[in-house]
């Protein structure tokens, strides 16, 4: 079974009904329509030289236009490269010349900037498919229309690429400074998209948020679990990506069914979403993942949305989801503790090791590792970093992915999230981790958003500075602030420093933004 499959079966059987929902409803579009328009892209892409197993770009905004380009780039036998149309032109470029990108779907609004920069990369300019803009699918008919008129593409057959092939490469931050990218053939999505499949029971009924970004992975549920299944897919575009009433609004007004996204949008909207404004009936599933939930900001919504199930889903890009847990749709009150992240997804297997790889004790900390089908093939160019990301296997062989996570199994089996490997520090000699601080941290009533990052210091070694903004946006005192750490945590582990802003930088995936945060000091 290749990615691209259940699309092209669900256009089979369900041609008219409408597979994707474009631009805050104002455009529609039926699986016979993104079918046809998707072998229009596969056409094109082979009459540009696109063969099998070569990679394709998409600069394209999130739209019902890339989607029918991704289709098109999985049908052709090639896999697509997606890159953030909001980041700077020089990281994109980056991207693709990294990856040696064969073609590029890309908007003429983004087409000078890039080519610049890829010229300065010494990189010859792949063909383009330009698009005037993105939403509701015109765009793209006009750029292929433009282009058959100009010299007619060649029908070809849709390639249906073995479970071994590269289906994407999603680019990741790099600890080198680069973003690497982590490649995941169609066997990786597939055995994913199977997994939610047997999980969450999706209906051809149901409407799907397209919330993220589709260079983040969280994107892979949205969008081939719902075609997969006949279901509607609503595309939420970046400019209302973060607008918390909007975002209230649109889930009321298309009658979604399944929402998927970062806890922090939930956290917003909870808080400033005016959802008891709204007509949530036909939430059935909230599902979110990417980070840590606060449990305060769960209580709210959940208590302001009852009845769906929620499900925290774990996972990094390197496996997507590997555990999850459903949390309860009602947060006891004396709650003070985010929910665990679960049980190891049922197509895979885990492991808890310590430094040296060795199994650690029922109950003790240690890395979470994990193999089986979804666990990524390795990262694009880079061997050195994929033989690191690896524990091996008897014979030599790559088997188990290091997740960089601390995790404790708990009695009932449930894996606990501790924080990550690269996020825990000694100080003066005890070990420090700053997820443990940012949670006692939201415990603060006033406290909306916290960050805790080390800073070096040429005298203690490290201090650690607390990066906060508040309900009300005014600062806390420093007395109250210490006082109340007090209350929650080891003298060791307090603060060294409070900062306070009106907002906590966020990356494009909207995770908080810990690079920014450390280049502040």
């Amino acid at each position: 079974m290749t990615l691209h499959a259940g699309m092209i079966a669900s256009a089979r059987t369900k041609g008219e009904r409408t597979a994707i929902v474009d631009g805050g409803g104002t455009g529609r579009m039926s699986y016979a329509t993104l079918d046809r328009l998707s072998d229009r892209v596969r056409d094109r892409l082979a009459t540009v030289g696109v063969r099998r197993g070569d990679r394709v770009g998409l600069y394209v905004r999130k739209s019902a236009d890339s989607l029918v380009s991704i289709f098109g780039i999985l049908k052709s036998g090639a896999a697509y490269v997606p890159v953030d149309p909001t980041a700077p032109a020089t990281r994109n470029a980056y991207i693709h010349d990294n990856c040696r990108v064969s073609a590029v779907l890309i908007e003429q609004g983004f087409v000078a900037a890039y080519s610049e920069e890829l010229l300065k990369l010494g990189s010859a300019l792949p063909p383009m498919i330009v698009l005037e803009g993105s939403g509701g699918g015109g765009p793209i008919t006009s750029a292929l229309d433009k282009l058959d008129a100009e010299k007619p593409a060649t029908s070809v057959d849709t390639v249906m690429s073995r479970p071994d092939e590269l289906a994407y490469i999603l680019y990741t931050s790099g600890s080198t400074g680069r973003p690497k990218g982590v490649m995941l053939n169609h066997g990786n999505a597939v055995s994913f998209v199977d997994w939610c499949s047997d999980v969450f029971e999706p209906r051809e009924t149901d409407v799907f948020s397209s919330h993220a970004p589709f260079h983040f992975d969280l994107s892979i549920l949205d969008i081939y679990v719902s075609l997969k299944h006949g279901a509607t897919l609503v595309v939420i575009g970046e400019s209302i990506s973060k607008e918390s009433v909007a975002l209230s609004q649109l889930i009321s007004a298309q009658r979604i069914t399944i929402w998927y996204s970062a806890p922090s949008i939930l956290s917003l909207m909870a808080q400033f979403g005016k959802i008891a404004e709204h007509d949530y009936s036909s939430l059935r599933m909230v599902l979110f993942a990417g980070e840590v939930f606060p449990i305060v900001h769960l209580k709210s919504f959940t208590r302001q949305v009852p009845a769906p199930r929620y499900f925290n889903l774990y996972g990094p890009t390197e496996t997507n989801v590997c555990t999850y847990y459903e949390t309860p749709n009602v947060v006891p009150d004396e709650r003070t503790d985010p929910y665990p992240i679960g049980k190891v997804c049922e197509n895979l297997q885990a492991r808890v090791v310590n430094g040296d790889g060795q199994d650690v004790a029922a109950g003790a900390e240690g890395e979470l590792c994990i193999a089986g089908p979804n666990v990524m093939t390795g990262y694009w160019g880079l061997d050195e970093q994929t033989a690191n990301g690896f524990l091996n296997g008897s014979a030599g062989e790559r088997t188990w992915y290091r997740t960089g996570d601390i995790v404790v199994q708990e009695p009932d089996g449930n894996y606990r999230y501790m924080g990550r490997r690269d996020r825990m520090v000694k100080k003066r000699g005890y070990r420090v981790e700053l997820g443990e601080i940012e949670a006692a941290l939201y415990r603060h009533e006033r406290v909306r958003e916290a960050a805790v990052i080390a800073v070096p210091d040429d005298t203690a070694g490290v201090k650690i500075k607390a990066h906060l903004s508040t309900r009300d946006g005014k600062r806390l005192s420093l007395i109250e602030l210490k006082t109340f750490c007090s209350r929650h945590l080891p003298l060791y582990m307090i603060p060294d420093a409070f900062a306070f802003h009106e907002t906590l930088p966020k990356t494009s995936t909207d995770k908080i933004d810990y690079q920014t945060l450390k280049g502040l000091g």
